[in-house]
């Protein structure tokens, strides 16, 4: 008898982890000078894997059973029935955990999932509390009894634009309101300005585009509080704004 042949029929037990202690030492023992039975112990242990699958997914392939069968079926019929049964349910512990570790998968990728949906609704309640927190100041503005309201037209063309200006000096709260504005060239924009009382240099006060009405919205820009107004002003600015006006000036209207 050749040594894979003596050793073939140790393989299959090998790679269930039932062989003996004595019959592992030597088997091991010879898969250290033997590459042809390493790699038949890896597609072994290949096919052991599949075969637990099937207890939780697809079938292994067909090529994949009959070679571990008939390493088994190579072992003399006395070692078999003793061992066969103790095989089986050492493959059943195999199963559990493949199962297991899929179901952890799916746990965590549920979990994953949930994970994403809380940020996105964190996200959106953050974003809801933002606009509520900007009615608010809008409110307060529109309410406030020092707010000033500015006209800002033109004579110069037709149908006329207007701009209405909102301002509140003490908290520096802005809302302007367009009308009739003509459409812009690519990349301009409309900048409205606040011009101070003092005669400092204006400040710009937000960009806007018209919609298809020639109507648009500038609400709370970033503005100093306790800046004085002394007149707005509307020009037609890079799509991004400017730092300094560029002439001419469309529309003003003075405070």
């Amino acid at each position: 008898m050749s040594a894979h042949e003596q050793f073939a029929d140790d393989l299959a037990l090998y790679a269930l982890g039932t062989l003996g202690e004595s019959e592992r030492a030597a088997l091991e023992a010879h898969l250290a000078q033997c590459a042809a039975c390493r790699r038949e112990l890896q597609e072994l242990r290949g096919d052991i894997g599949l075969l637990g699958l099937t207890t939780i997914g697809a079938t292994p392939p067909p090529h994949a059973r009959a070679r571990l069968l008939s390493a088994l079926a190579k072992e003399p019929r006395v070692r078999m029935v003793s061992k066969q049964s103790r095989r089986w349910w050492l493959l059943a512990p195999v199963s559990a955990a493949m199962a297991l570790a899929v179901v952890s998968i799916l746990l965590w990728s549920q979990n994953n999932a949930l994970r994403q949906d809380l940020a996105q609704q964190s996200e959106q309640s953050s974003q809801n509390q933002a606009e509520v927190e900007r009615a608010r100041e809008v409110l307060a503005l529109l309410s406030a009894p020092d707010t000033v309201r500015v006209t800002l037209i033109t004579k110069n063309a037709k149908p006329q634009p207007q701009g209405k200006a909102i301002y509140r000096q003490r908290t520096g709260s802005l809302v302007f309101l367009a009308s009739n504005f003509a459409p812009l060239p690519p990349k301009k924009s409309y900048e409205l300005w606040l011009l101070p009382t003092s005669g400092a240099a204006p400040i710009p006060a937000g960009v806007f585009k018209p919609d298809a009405r020639g109507s648009a919205t500038v609400l709370m820009p970033p503005l100093p509080k306790d800046l004085e107004a002394k007149a707005f002003a509307i020009t037609v600015e890079p799509e991004t704004g400017s730092a300094t006006p560029t002439m001419p000036i469309l529309l003003a209207g003075g405070a």
